[in-house]
């Protein structure tokens, strides 16, 4: 039998190995805390370790995290020196395809311990071993190409404002409004689910029928984003419902709802051969404080693990919403994860067409461009905001100025002497 304690759980001189999880941690430790007292205590705690000397077998040991990283940032601050480490998981710690087992050692008690007075799990470096083990996305951004005839263009989606209150007759006829005006998608927003002033089978039975008027009118793909949000047995049962519709996707409020759920989620829309479009509501809760919580980026890499095929990753700044390093995660999204699908990024929140081209060269065309009052908020409704939003994405991504392409779209014009290229507040 050996003992254990605080300090075997650092060592500043490990190499990890190739199956190791390796998280990265901002901490800003207790005043009473050197940064490698409270290292080592994070790692103890999100491992095998306690607060009192445990005597174990030897084997158990070697379950240990390790905190292997320190670099301090020195400031005149109260409390101990912030600081960003690096700890690194044996995989055997880890139950494979078990999201929730993972979080719970990776940002589970850690984020209450007295030893830090901040803590926020920054960075993941994902091993091969426990990526494949979770499903990833069945689609990624091939939907591009798989369920619309897009081009070169983002597609494009748009959720009926006011967000909540319309009726299913009013919420039909936006959606109607705006796919024959160019969009590709209909959204629900978060909060919309199953309420008594439109109810969920009756807004899905009735969407698609106008979905499909749609599309015969148009002579475009045209698709729903419903949002199926529920407990776990109820939103199968919502799967199903859509794939009995002739629905290409699901919208899952994947924060709020639980990462166990989505992969229940993901693994039913397989059978479907159905895409998830992931809703990021509650995110900030965990991000927004950049000291404290979980980052968005860490958040984007879970989604992709448990199987989403998009999700809203922020603006680059263009839009209403605080934003967390929009170009890092997208460029994380689109990398190599052991072979795993790539997420199609979706960019949401006080978008409209005046800000398309800057938008785009910001972040490129491989995205699903969502507006809401961008589209609705046009002064001669639904059907022409959607004609603009389409035209201005068109002209961005072939290089065509706003102002040129407006000259034959009178739609256009109109928007972008409403709006101009202000981001709104």
């Amino acid at each position: 039998m050996v003992g254990i304690k605080y300090e075997d759980f650092l060592d500043t001189s490990y190499e990890p190995v190739d199956d190791e999880l390796v998280c990265r941690f901002r901490i800003q430790p207790a005043s009473d805390m050197t940064v490698e007292d409270a290292a080592s205590r994070v790692a103890s705690e999100s491992s095998n370790g306690t607060w009192a000397e445990l005597q174990v077998d030897g084997e158990v040991r070697d379950l240990s995290a390790t905190a292997f990283d320190i670099d301090v940032e020195e400031t005149d601050a109260a409390g101990g020196d912030p600081a960003e480490i690096a700890v690194a998981y044996p995989d055997a710690l880890f139950e494979p395809g078990n999201m929730a087992q993972v979080l719970s050692c990776i940002a589970g008690n850690i984020m209450g311990m007295k030893a830090v007075d901040r803590i926020r799990l920054v960075d993941c470096t994902w091993p091969e071993p426990l990526a494949t083990s979770f499903a990833g996305p069945l689609f990624g951004s091939s939907v591009r190409e798989e369920f619309f005839d897009a081009g070169d263009r983002p597609i494009l989606a748009t959720v009926p404002k006011p967000k909540v209150g319309l009726t299913t007759d009013q919420h039909v006829q936006v959606g109607y409004d705006a796919w024959t005006g160019g969009l590709d998608l209909l959204k629900d927003d978060e909060n919309l689910t199953d309420q008594s002033f439109n109810p969920f089978q009756e807004r899905l039975t009735e969407s698609f029928a106008a979905r499909d008027r749609a599309q015969e009118e148009t002579g475009e793909p045209k698709s729903y984003l419903i949002n199926v949000t529920a407990d776990a047995n109820t939103m199968l049962d919502r799967v199903d419902d859509v794939a009995a519709a002739g629905g290409e996707y699901v919208m899952v409020d994947v924060i709020t709802t639980g990462w166990a759920a989505v992969q229940s989620v993901r693994e039913r829309c397989e059978r479907h051969g159905m895409a998830i479009h992931a809703h990021r509501a509650m995110h900030a809760a965990f991000d927004r404080l950049p000291e404290h919580g979980v980052s968005m980026r860490v958040l984007a890499q879970i989604a992709r693990l448990c199987g989403v095929d998009q999700i809203h990753t922020g603006t680059a700044d263009l839009g209403k919403l605080e934003n967390e390093d929009t170009y890092g995660i997208n460029e994380w999204l689109a990398g190599d994860l052991h072979g795993l699908n790539d997420v199609l990024p979706t960019a949401s929140g006080g978008l409209h067409p005046g800000l398309m081209p800057e938008l785009l060269d910001r972040l490129g065309t491989n995205l699903c461009i969502q507006a809401g009052g961008g589209v609705h908020g046009h002064p001669d409704g639904t059907h022409a905001g959607a004609k603009a939003f389409r035209a201005a994405v068109e002209a961005a991504a072939e290089g065509v100025p706003l102002e040129e392409r407006a000259r034959d779209h009178p739609d256009l014009e109109t928007a972008i002497e409403m709006w101009g290229t202000e981001t709104p507040r």
